[in-house]
């Protein structure tokens, strides 16, 4: 039976911290192996369906080592700002070397998704890739999210999930469940971490699931979503009510 999105929660933040810190040395490769890249191009997707412009203010949460936020810089440009946040140090502590060398502008803190340091209405996008199943409370920061997106900007979400295409489902489980723990576990180390990452994916709902979610914050004018090649990833667009 799946989990009821009124009670969805996430692990305990700090096994999570733990988790990615112990893989962080090897994340950027297992990644970029287990997808054959074609994350980048999400990212990229991701970006440009967030209608984001030059001189625009961009929030990437849970950034990781920071591939999100330079897509975003490298179209907000210098009259813009881009600001990374996470809050395991292991991962953020490897953006700032990306950056060396693209002439981008991006600012790196550790900050935790669930409870945001900054003002009301801020940021024109606000952004998480891979990251909003392994918070401890998603509604929770979905909403803080929300919160500092200003009226009628958006909320990016890019995620894997558990409804896939009924054609693609045996594959993608079989990929997911026996090849990316295994591939993980010989590039970083640590299989059990991606075995966690699996199944954290196959239990998160995706498609019009998430997007209840999303509407319990009650704080979208309107919520879409797009189907990556089959189902094997979600991007989900949250445009932020005007005030009245």
């Amino acid at each position: 039976m799946k989990q009821k999105i009124s009670s969805l929660s996430g692990p305990p933040a700090d096994e999570i911290k733990d988790l990615f810190q112990s893989i962080s040395h090897g994340y950027d490769k297992a990644n970029d192996f287990m997808t054959g890249g074609m994350a980048h191009s999400w990212r990229r997707k991701l970006v440009e369906w967030s209608g984001v412009k030059s001189g625009d203010q961009i929030l990437d949460c849970a950034t990781g080592t920071g591939d999100l936020a330079i897509e975003f810089a490298q179209v907000v440009g210098p009259s813009g700002s881009v600001t990374g946040i996470d809050f395991c140090e292991g991962m953020l502590k490897k953006a700032p070397d990306k950056v060396k060398g693209l002439n981008l502008s991006i600012h790196f803190e550790i900050a935790d998704v669930t409870s945001l340091p900054y003002k009301d209405n801020q940021f024109d996008v606000v952004s998480i890739a891979y990251g909003i199943r392994n918070v401890s409370d998603p509604l929770k920061a979905l909403s803080e999210m929300a919160r500092v997106t200003r009226p009628g900007g958006r909320v990016m979400i890019l995620e894997t999930g558990d409804q896939q295409n009924p054609l693609m489902q045996k594959a993608f489980s079989f990929y997911f469940r026996h090849i990316v723990p295994r591939v993980g576990g010989w590039i970083t180390g640590k299989r059990q971490a991606y075995e966690y990452l699996q199944k954290s994916s196959s239990r998160f709902p995706s498609k019009d699931s998430f997007v209840k979610l999303m509407g319990q914050t009650s704080a979208f004018s309107s919520c879409e979503y797009k189907v990556l090649m089959g189902g094997a990833s979600f991007i989900y667009k949250g445009t932020q009510r005007a005030q009245s």
